[in-house]
C-alpha cells in the first residue's frame, strides 16, 4: 500500500491534519446526540421540506405520537373481548387450532395448554359500542375518537425482532425507523427543534429496548430520532460548558461549518452535511428545549387530566403532557415507548399495574389533544409488537395465569389525523387465536400511516448497497376502510 501523500490532493499536510481533527469531533458530537454515521450514497440533507418535493397527496396528518406498548399487551384483557372463551376455559386449546400459529420456546416443554378467560370484565362504551376492558376506564372514556383494529398480525415471535419489525419495517437491525423515514421525507415543520423525538418511560418494566428502534439505518445521520431524557439535561452535553459563551459558541460554528463545506467540496461525503445539520440544531436547541420541556407553567387543570404521575420527569403520564407540547411546536414524529407489557406469568397482576400507569395519560392526551384543535392533524397510535396466547403459559389457577407471545393476532388503535372515528374493525376467531375478518398486516399499517401523512409508501425510497429500499419493504397496502 503506498503511503497517503496530503499534496496529491491539493492540500498541506497541516491542512489536512486540521480536518482529520474536525472529523474527530463531528465522530463525538455523533455520539452526544445519540446519532450513528453512515456512508451510503445519498442526496444531501433535506431542508425543511424533505426530500421529497411535496406530499404525494393531500396529508390528513401533519404530525404522529406514538404511543409504543413494548412487551406485547394482551389483547384478550384490553379490547378483543372473548365471552366464548368462558366455556373453554380450563380446557385444552384444539390441536387443530394450536397448529396454526407458531409458539415461542418458551413454552416448549408445556405439556399442557388450558384455554384461560379473562380474569378481567368488559363493558361496551360510547356511540360505538366498543369493548373495553374495565383495566381501562379513562380510554372507555374517549373510545368514539379511537379507530381500533383488532386483526393485527406480525411475522415475528420474539421481542427484539418484533419490535423492530414494527418500527423499521424488518426484523433485522439496520433500517430506518419510521421517524426516520418522515423526516427524510417531508423534513421539519420546526426548524428549532428536532423532526423525530424519543421519549422512554422510566423503571417501566424489564423488557430491554435496542436504540435500533429509533436508527436513521442507512439515511442521513440527522435523521435519528433524538431521546429527550427526564431531568435535569433533557439532551445530554447540550449546554454549553462553564465559562463558554452563547456569541462564542456562534463563532465557533461559524468557522467549523466552513471547514466541513471545504472538507465536502474535497470528500464529498454526505455524513459531512449531516454533522452541519446537527451542529446547527445542537446550536438552536440550547435555548428551544428546555422551554419545550418545562410543564411548571401548565395548570391545575391540566396535570388532574393526565393524572399526578404527571408532575414526576420520567413517567409516562409525563411524557404524554411532554407529546402535546411537542405537538403543538410541531415536531413530526414524537415517539413514546413504554415497558412493561411482557406478562408471561401473573399477568393478572402485571398488566394491571400496566394499566394503572398508562390509562388515564393517554385518555387524557387524546383530549387534551382535541381541546387545542390539534386532534385534528395529528395522528395518534396506541399498541405493542404483538399479542399473547390465549392459553395460559405455566400453571392456571383461580386467579393467576400468564400468557405467551402471539403474532397472529392482535389489537392497535388510531385515532386523530384522517381516522374514521368510533370504529372497529377486524375480527379474531373465537379463541382470538387468528384473524377472522379484514387482516391487518404490519406492513398494511405502515402504508396506511404514511398515507396518512400525504406519502405513497411506494415512491418514498433510498437507494444503498444498490437496491432502493423502503420502509414496507416490498409489501404493504394501505387500508382504506380505516380512513375518513
Amino acid at each position: 500500500m503506498s503511503r497517503y501523500d496530503p499534496t496529491e490532493f491539493g492540500e498541506s499536510r497541516r491542512g489536512f491534519l486540521k480536518k482529520a481533527s474536525l472529523g474527530f469531533g463531528s465522530i463525538a458530537l455523533s455520539s452526544l446526540l445519540g446519532q450513528t454515521g453512515s456512508w451510503a450514497s445519498s442526496p444531501g440533507p433535506s431542508g425543511p421540506g424533505g426530500i421529497l418535493a411535496g406530499t404525494h397527496f393531500p396529508a390528513k396528518a401533519k404530525r404522529v405520537i406514538y404511543l409504543f406498548q413494548s412487551g406485547g399487551p394482551s389483547q384478550i384483557e384490553t379490547f378483543d373481548y372473548k365471552p366464548s372463551l368462558a366455556k373453554w376455559h380450563g380446557k385444552e386449546i384444539p390441536p387443530s387450532v394450536q397448529g396454526t400459529q407458531r409458539n415461542s420456546g418458551m413454552v416448549a416443554d408445556q405439556s399442557t395448554f388450558p384455554l384461560v378467560k379473562s380474569i378481567y370484565d368488559f363493558k361496551q362504551y360510547g356511540q360505538s359500542g366498543a369493548w373495553v376492558s374495565d383495566l381501562f376506564p379513562y380510554t372507555a372514556q374517549v373510545v368514539d375518537e379511537l379507530c381500533i383494529v383488532k386483526s393485527m398480525i406480525t411475522e415475528a415471535i420474539n421481542h427484539e425482532p418484533a419490535v423492530m419489525f414494527m418500527q423499521t419495517g424488518s426484523q433485522l437491525s439496520g433500517r430506518p425507523s419510521i421517524g426516520s423515514w418522515l423526516s427524510y421525507g417531508l423534513g421539519s415543520d420546526n426548524e428549532n427543534l428536532p423532526n423525530f423525538v424519543v421519549l422512554l418511560s422510566k423503571s417501566s418494566g424489564a423488557q430491554p429496548l435496542n436504540s435500533n428502534a429509533w436508527s436513521n439505518g442507512f439515511l442521513p445521520s440527522h435523521h435519528q430520532g433524538i431521546q429527550f431524557r427526564s431531568g435535569k439535561d433533557p439532551v445530554l452535553y447540550l449546554n454549553n460548558p462553564h465559562g463558554v459563551h452563547d456569541h462564542d459558541r456562534r463563532r465557533a460554528l461559524d468557522h467549523i461549518r466552513q471547514l466541513n463545506e471545504q472538507q465536502y467540496d474535497l470528500w464529498q461525503d454526505p455524513e459531512i452535511q449531516s454533522k452541519i445539520s446537527q451542529y446547527e440544531m445542537a446550536y438552536k436547541m440550547q435555548n428551544s428545549v428546555p422551554d419545550a420541556v418545562d410543564t411548571s407553567n401548565e395548570p391545575d387543570y391540566i396535570y388532574e387530566l393526565y393524572g399526578e404521575d404527571a408532575k414526576i420527569p420520567g413517567t409516562y403520564a409525563s411524557n404524554c403532557l411532554q407529546a402535546r407540547r411537542l405537538a403543538e411546536r410541531d415536531v413530526k414524529f414524537i415517539q413514546l415507548y413504554h415497558m412493561g407489557w411482557d406478562q408471561h406469568g401473573s399477568l393478572p397482576k402485571g398488566i394491571k399495574r400496566q394499566a394503572l400507569s398508562t390509562d388515564q395519560a393517554t385518555a387524557g392526551l387524546i383530549q387534551d389533544l382535541k381541546q387545542r384543535g390539534l386532534l385534528e392533524d395529528t395522528l395518534v397510535v396506541w399498541g405493542g409488537e404483538f399479542g399473547r396466547t390465549s392459553f395460559s403459559q405455566g400453571r392456571l389457577t383461580a386467579d393467576n395465569y400468564g400468557r405467551d407471545h402471539h403474532p397472529g393476532c392482535f389489537t392497535m388503535w388510531m385515532a386523530g389525523a384522517g381516522v374514521k372515528k368510533g370504529m372497529v374493525y377486524g375480527e379474531t376467531d373465537e379463541f382470538s387465536y387468528n384473524v377472522a375478518q379484514n387482516p391487518v398486516h404490519v406492513h398494511d399499517f405502515q402504508a396506511t400511516l404514511l398515507h396518512l401523512m400525504g406519502i405513497d409508501h411506494e415512491k418514498l425510497t433510498f437507494k444503498h448497497q444498490g437496491r432502493r429500499f423502503r420502509l414496507t419493504d416490498v409489501h404493504g397496502q394501505v387500508v382504506k376502510d380505516l380512513l375518513a
